[in-house]
């Protein structure tokens, strides 16, 4: 008997030939509210090493892996160009992932409470390299990051 294989996705026949052929994130821009209190939360929390400053943009970019985080200021030029900003009533985007190298879960844990960061129950989760460990914690502008472990194939989905 064949393995189900009803829940993966379908690959395309010809993806060799596609012309869009995505092979990692490659930045992701967040309008934050306070330039400094978000930088130092990438900075100091997730180890992400300040990449370039724009000063003229009011950007901000970290480097988080293979990929870049862009943190624009919204009273900078870039950011009173998107309207209002991440809050209660509006969200950036609803979260995105950093897949990290390793996943120690009590010492990550014990990292991000030194920081003053509360972290969400860990749990297994689908992801570009298949199920993983992952929790989910916020920055300061709300917009919710999940820390996932690299991944493996089996396993079962969580929301």
């Amino acid at each position: 008997m064949a393995p189900d294989r009803s829940s993966e996705p379908e690959k395309p026949a010809a993806a060799h030939t596609a012309p869009v052929q995505v092979a990692a994130l490659d930045h992701l821009v967040l309008r934050v509210a306070d330039l400094e209190r978000a930088s130092a939360f990438y900075r100091d929390v997730l180890g992400c090493a300040v990449e370039k400053w724009q000063p003229d943009l009011g950007l901000l970019q970290l480097r988080a892996g293979a990929a870049l985080i862009d943190l624009v200021a919204l009273d900078g030029l870039l950011g009173r160009e998107g309207g209002a900003g991440p809050g209660c009533e509006g969200r950036n985007l609803d979260h995105f992932c950093l897949r990290l190298e390793c996943f120690d879960e009590a010492a990550l844990r014990a990292h991000l409470t030194a920081h003053g960061i509360d972290a969400g129950p860990a749990a297994q989760r689908y992801g570009a390299e298949g199920y993983g460990a992952s929790i989910y914690i916020q920055d300061p502008d709300g917009n919710t990051v999940e820390l996932k472990a690299p991944g493996q194939r089996g396993g079962s989905i969580v929301a």
